[in-house]
């Protein structure tokens, strides 16, 4: 599992995605689109229960926006996608740009929407009566990476990203720690992907920030994965767009704003956390299919002594809210079955033949641990939901044990080298300057994920340059 190839694999036996003709673009298959409607429909409620709306602004952002903000042009000026015409001709059998079509002023398409949105927010903005606002939009990016990572890193992605506008500063601060704690939950909670929060250095903040707050998580080669972040912008955007309002004193002054997102990055970070050389192994509350139910016969005969059976046991699952799926194909045999639904990563499978119906039985197997069981179907309403909690507590607890077994508290540079090959967080001392974070970088390809929320201050040495250090941050190779 230490490469891409067993991760690009899974994704396409398991038929979650596949790369497009288009070069760093992917098509999302409708059993991975699935999981991430899931994914939209859990966020999507969490971020309306905090009392924002949904809302959708254009794809399209005139140039002019992008460089109104000094250090935002600079980070994404690089990755912009530019139109320059707005519609292609035929001459001499050969498709060509049409010269009469050329934009006045080009166009940039979207890589994030801060600067269109507070384009908007100057004509919606004039008192503190019409704050705070609180709006979020799903919506699809383009960035033009060079290096493309199905799901972890393409050129077009899909996103949530949140925008408010607030009228003091402790407003907008516990505005970003709410939402960081909303993706907190949701990755622990639903993802079974334990987190380690945290605050970008000002090398790896969002381009525009004032502060970043990130959600970082390891994955099962080592290698670390920035899975949500929620920047608080300060007063940068509404200054470069000379967004003001008239405050309850009647003075004027520039509002403090937030900004916070994920993407479908999140289906790579379950691939990557989750599964086993068997392919994908799915969190019950995120599986398209929880339950798969798969008759076991020999010919038609003795099909239809178990048909029947089929059906009820799918009934009885249905009535109690679980997901379940008769595969009464033909074509392909029960062990071809099996093997496709494990690289999907079904929760749980149930076979049934002449045997089981004739001792009103079902065989339960679990997808995480392979282990079967044999469960009465009277007893089915009370077992398989036990089994569902049980897969998702489990896999959390596998997946905990494994970060915090490949966490090292390093306090010697030529230690950190060695370590830092083998993949994993180390926890070690920094001196704190841009100079130092970059050297190492460049040494060992390591960068700072994060100074953490959560961890006690512990006055130390900085590991590069020996010179005093606060605390200590984490370290890591990512994607």
């Amino acid at each position: 599992m230490k490469d891409l190839l067993w991760y690009k694999d899974i994704i396409k036996k398991s038929e979650l995605a596949e790369d497009s003709d288009v070069k760093g673009c992917m098509i999302i298959k409708p059993y991975g689109f699935y999981i991430w409607e899931k994914i939209k429909k859990i966020i999507n409620k969490k971020i309306k229960n905090t009392g924002h709306k949904n809302a959708y602004f254009p794809l399209f952002i005139p140039k002019s926006y992008i460089g109104k903000e000094l250090k935002h042009v600079k980070e994404f000026a690089k990755e912009c996608a530019v139109v320059t015409h707005y519609r292609l001709k035929e001459i001499n059998k050969k498709i060509e740009k049409d010269p009469d079509s050329e934009l006045k002023e080009e166009l940039i398409i979207r890589p994030t929407s801060e600067t269109i949105i507070w384009n908007s927010y100057k004509k919606w903005i004039k008192s503190y009566k019409n704050l705070p606002i609180m709006i979020n939009q799903w919506a699809n990016v383009v960035r033009w990476e060079m290096k493309n990572k199905i799901f972890l890193r393409t050129t077009e992605f899909l996103w949530q990203e949140g925008h408010t506008v607030h009228s003091k500063k402790i407003e907008s601060i516990k505005e970003s720690q709410i939402m960081l704690n909303i993706y907190k939950n949701f990755l622990e909670k639903y993802m079974r992907i334990p987190t380690i929060t945290g605050i970008k250095t000002e090398n790896e903040k969002f381009a525009g920030a004032e502060k970043t707050y990130t959600i970082e998580i390891l994955m099962k080669n080592g290698k670390a994965l920035q899975a949500a972040t929620s920047h608080l912008l300060g007063q940068n955007f509404s200054k470069a767009f000379n967004v003001k309002f008239v405050n309850k004193k009647g003075n004027i002054e520039h509002p403090w704003g937030t900004s916070w997102g994920v993407t479908t990055r999140l289906i790579g970070a379950l691939i990557m956390t989750h599964s086993d050389e068997n392919g994908i192994i799915l969190p019950p509350v995120l599986a398209p299919i929880q339950v798969i139910i798969i008759p076991i016969y020999k010919n038609k005969k003795e099909y239809n002594k178990i048909f029947k059976k089929l059906i009820t046991v799918k009934k009885i699952l249905k009535k109690i809210n679980i997901s379940a799926k008769i595969d009464n194909r033909y074509t392909h045999s029960p062990g071809w079955k099996f093997s496709e639904y494990e690289i999907k990563g079904v929760p749980i499978r149930i076979s049934i033949g002449e045997k089981e119906v004739i001792k009103n039985l079902i065989e339960v197997t679990r997808r995480d641990t392979k282990e079967k069981v044999l469960i009465k179907i009277e007893n089915i309403k009370k077992e398989i939901p036990i089994i569902l909690k049980n897969i998702q507590n489990d896999i959390y607890e596998k997946a905990l044990k494994f970060k915090n077994s490949n966490i090292k508290k390093i306090n010697d540079y030529n230690d950190f080298k060695e370590n830092i090959k083998k993949g994993g967080l180390i926890i070690a001392h920094w001196d704190g300057t841009k100079e130092t974070e970059e050297k190492i970088k460049k040494e060992t390809k390591a960068s700072i994920r994060c100074i953490p929320i959560n961890l006690k201050n512990e006055k130390g040495k900085c590991i590069y340059t020996g010179n005093f250090s606060k605390k200590r941050v984490f370290f890591a190779k990512s994607y």
